[in-house]
């Protein structure tokens, strides 16, 4: 006996689900949903298949092979265009020379096929139609029969009115050679349409036989939500890889390899595939977890299938929804009922989704955003891979090898065939595996590679000034989410990737126009261990050694695991000082460590400070830009007291020039610097912007507010190790602590707040924002900032994410604190003005 599966549809009615699969390999628990067909078949000694393909063969064929992994044997036929049901049927008529059965791959069923082909053969039936009963008829052909099971008419898809059964066609067919004789060859021929009503007009023995027990047809997103929902309420069973666990209470099924923290929030039937994490206390009732999958702490699933390589971030609320593969759902995100997302989507932090919509693939959602309707046509990918220099993503997930390999092509494209980039990376092992991916596509493109290998960002910055390099890259963790990978693009002078670079390199990788070099012309691969020497040079003549080693500070640094504990503790002796260091163990490679909770670590660090009586201490940011301070008496320094700290000390030093720093640092800078007969200059909040600044020969001094200093006499880049050693020399030089450097410098109340804002609307908040400030003094730099006498306010939207920052100044906190709030409720009376 065989059985012929009907595998070649569009499954147009199931999209998005079907965009990178066909429909029979929809996955139901885990598996396609064809082999649990293939299952049922082999339940009832059919064994030898024929498969009818037509829609992305090659899926099937791959999963499937010959069968003998299943238990079964399979022939594939695949027509050359669409003939319909028969027609398809007819295609493997040379496999079909006795009675076989024909069944649809996208069926959910547990009926009883013996009684079927029993009751075909006891009635010498030369077709017999398998019939249910359903409460909905109506998307369904119903099947009349007398008494004798004979069927005696057919109602298409009728009308309420024309409805006088509630017996449909199932789509399972027992069927004779014979057929084929009413099949024409190469023409479109459908089963329900044109060979049944044939065979009823010529009275051929044509019978229905009505089935008892479990069927659906997963036709649409709704039906495959509402298979799921009937498995979990035990109306059909069906085989389950996963092995079921020993609780009480819980049907919970576990894949192999799954790190399972707490099972005390899971109820219901759960089943979680391979390799998936599920991390922390979460809640999870009635869902199925496919493979790879990460479930973060504090996310609720209810109801919910996620498909393999899923990852939900912490706070997510997911109901009854859909989520494909290769999904990221971001922190606090809520999806509501119905909701499907489809493969490659990224939705943002904060997000909130309505019910029943539907999100086509490749989409990304931004962070803060509310989707009220389907997002079928728009981009396919982020509008920009970039933000500002760097390109940022879920290592592994997002930032896949095959990614970075396209983008390393990309990369070598824009530059000159021959030519030498240098590349490094921070020590954890994605970083060391993505990167050699972006360097194979660099190779591929003819571009030679010098590689620092396990280094810092600021020693690839002060190479890049010293030889031929056309340009550089660095692979690091990402700082404020450990599961992301950040490459940050460097120009061949060490500063951030241009606008125009980005934009060329994305217009290379979107349209995957990449040069590929001759095999005998790929670019070398270089290691240059020597590039610490260089930067130790340049190190120590931008100092004033003398002074340093003549002061001789004990010093406590927390290098945060990072690669600069190679480096530093040598420089900082050499200055004279005495280095305790702490978390300075790093093993290239092999990850390196986790570091503890800023806040924790900087705890103890003070504790440290003060029972050695050390000078200073350090806490260095593990991608080696930024640092926070401790100062002799155990204070913590960051942020705006560490940026007015660094100013102070630099003007006791006398020198002449002009400081550099972004539009929303405190007006505090300019007061000290007016003191000290000094300039200052304000530039926009990009790193590159404040990067080209650093880069005037005027400037002694670029500083961020996030404890970034840049000091142009040795790089025009923000470098934490050389930032901890001119501390050190000014401190020295000025020969006072640093907590009495604070209590002399100029102290205001600065404040900020961020509030979450779409993309499309952060214009009409500007428009707004500038029409509220006609009547004041405002300048236009970056953002709008409305100048109040002394005291001020800003208005600065998010380049890259869906926020909009607002900072306030003033001479007291309270004062700084209603300029805050009254410009927040602007912002929240605009957005709703707006939407």
């Amino acid at each position: 006996m065989k059985a012929v599966i009907m595998a070649g549809g569009f499954g147009t009615r199931i999209q998005p689900l079907t965009s990178s699969m066909p429909k029979p390999m929809i996955p139901l628990f885990n598996r396609p949903i064809m082999l649990h067909i293939v299952e049922l078949l082999k339940k009832h000694d059919i064994t030898d298949l024929v498969m009818l393909l037509y829609h992305q063969p090659e899926v099937i064929k791959k999963f499937f092979r010959d069968g003998s992994d299943f238990g079964v044997k399979i022939t594939y036929v695949t027509p050359i265009e669409d003939m319909g049901t028969a027609g398809a049927v007819k295609a493997a008529e040379k496999y079909l020379d006795e009675r076989f059965l024909v069944i649809s791959g996208d069926l959910l069923t547990d009926f009883n096929l013996k009684k079927v082909l029993d009751f075909h053969a006891d009635n010498k039936a030369m077709a017999t139609i398998t019939l249910t009963s359903v409460k909905d008829p109506l998307q369904f052909g119903v099947v009349i029969t007398d008494k004798e099971k004979r069927i005696t008419q057919f109602l298409e898809k009728p009308g309420w009115g024309e409805v006088i059964s509630d017996t449909i066609n199932t789509g399972i067919y027992v069927l004779e050679p014979e057929i084929f004789n009413y099949i024409p060859k190469g023409e479109n021929f459908d089963f329900s349409q044109d060979l049944f009503p044939l065979m009823l007009q010529n009275s051929d023995p044509l019978f229905g036989f009505s089935a008892k027990g479990y069927w659906r047809d997963i036709g649409n997103t709704d039906s495959y939500r509402e298979a799921y929902h009937d498995i979990f309420k035990g109306k059909v069973n069906l085989k389950i890889d996963e092995e079921k666990q020993d609780f009480v209470g819980k049907d919970l099924r576990i894949g192999a390899d799954v790190t399972l923290e707490d099972a005390s929030g899971l109820s219901g039937t759960v089943v979680i595939g391979d390799n998936s994490q599920i991390r922390g206390e979460v809640q999870i009732k009635d869902s199925v977890i496919g493979r790879n999958c990460t479930i973060e702490a504090g996310v609720k699933l209810n109801r919910c299938v996620l498909w393999d390589n899923a990852y939900v971030k912490k706070g997510a609320k997911v109901t009854d929804s859909v989520i494909c593969t290769n999904v990221r759902v971001g922190q606090n995100a809520v999806l509501d009922e119905g909701v499907i997302v489809a493969d490659d989507t990224s939705i943002g932090d904060d997000v909130k989704i309505k019910a029943d919509v539907k999100i086509w693939p490749r989409k990304m959602i931004e962070a803060g955003s509310t989707v009220t309707a389907n997002l079928i046509w728009g981009e396919k990918w982020k509008k920009s891979l970039f933000e500002g220099a760097i390109i940022k993503g879920l290592s592994n997930v997002e930032l896949t090898p095959e990614f970075v390999a396209k983008l390393g092509c990309a990369y070598g494209t824009t530059l000159p065939k021959g030519s030498y980039v240098l590349g490094g990376r921070d020590a954890n092992r994605s970083s060391r595996m993505l990167k050699r991916c972006f360097v194979g596509g660099l190779l591929s493109a003819g571009v030679n590679v010098r590689d620092m290998t396990m280094t810092s960002l600021p020693l690839i910055r002060y190479k890049l000034k010293t030889f031929g390099e056309v340009g550089g890259f660095h692979f690091r963790q990402s700082s404020d989410d450990p599961a992301s990978m950040e490459i940050i693009f460097l120009d061949g002078d060490g500063l951030d990737f241009s606008s125009n670079m980005a934009k060329n390199l994305e217009r290379i990788f979107f349209k995957e126009n990449f040069r590929r070099a001759h095999h005998t012309e790929p670019g070398a691969l270089i290691d240059i261990p020597q590039a610490i020497d260089f930067y130790r040079e340049g190190y120590l003549r931008a100092l004033n050694v003398e002074v340093c080693r003549k002061a001789a500070w004990t010093v406590v640094v927390d290098f945060n695991y990072s690669p600069a504990s190679q480096v530093l503790p040598m420089l900082l002796n050499e200055l004279g000082c005495n280095v305790v260091a702490l978390n300075a163990y790093v093993d290239d490679g092999r990850g390196g460590c986790v570091p503890k909770p800023k806040q924790e670590g900087l705890r103890q660090l003070s504790a440290i400070v003060g029972s050695l009586g050390a000078q200073a201490g350090f806490w260095l940011e593990p991608a080696v830009e930024s640092i926070t301070l401790v100062d002799e008496t155990g204070a913590i320094y960051d942020g705006i007291q560490l940026l007015t700290l660094v100013v102070a000390l630099k003007l006791k030093t006398d020198q002449r020039g002009t400081i550099a720093v972004p539009v929303q640092a405190p007006s505090s800078i300019e007061q000290m610097a007016l003191k000290r007969k000094c300039s200052v200059t304000r530039t926009k909040s990009s790193d590159r912007a404040m990067l080209e600044a650093a880069s005037s020969s005027e400037v002694i001094l670029a500083a961020a507010p996030d404890g970034r200093f840049a000091f142009p006499r040795f790089q025009a880049a923000f470098d934490g190790m050389f930032t901890i050693a001119k501390l050190v020399e000014l401190g020295a030089t000025v020969g006072i602590p640093f907590s009495r450097v604070i209590e002399e410098a100029p102290s205001r109340a600065f404040l900020q707040t961020s509030i979450p804002c779409p993309f499309e609307m952060k214009g009409g908040i500007m428009r707004k924002m500038s029409e509220d400030s006609l009547e004041q003094e405002a300048s236009f730099i970056d953002g709008i900032k409305v100048q109040f006498d002394n005291d001020w306010a800003l208005v600065l939207p998010d380049q890259y994410s869906s926020y909009v920052h607002i900072f306030a100044e003033a001479k007291d906190e309270k004062t700084a604190g209603k300029l805050l709030d009254d410009y927040r409720k602007k912002v929240e009376k605009w957005k709703k003005e707006l939407e």
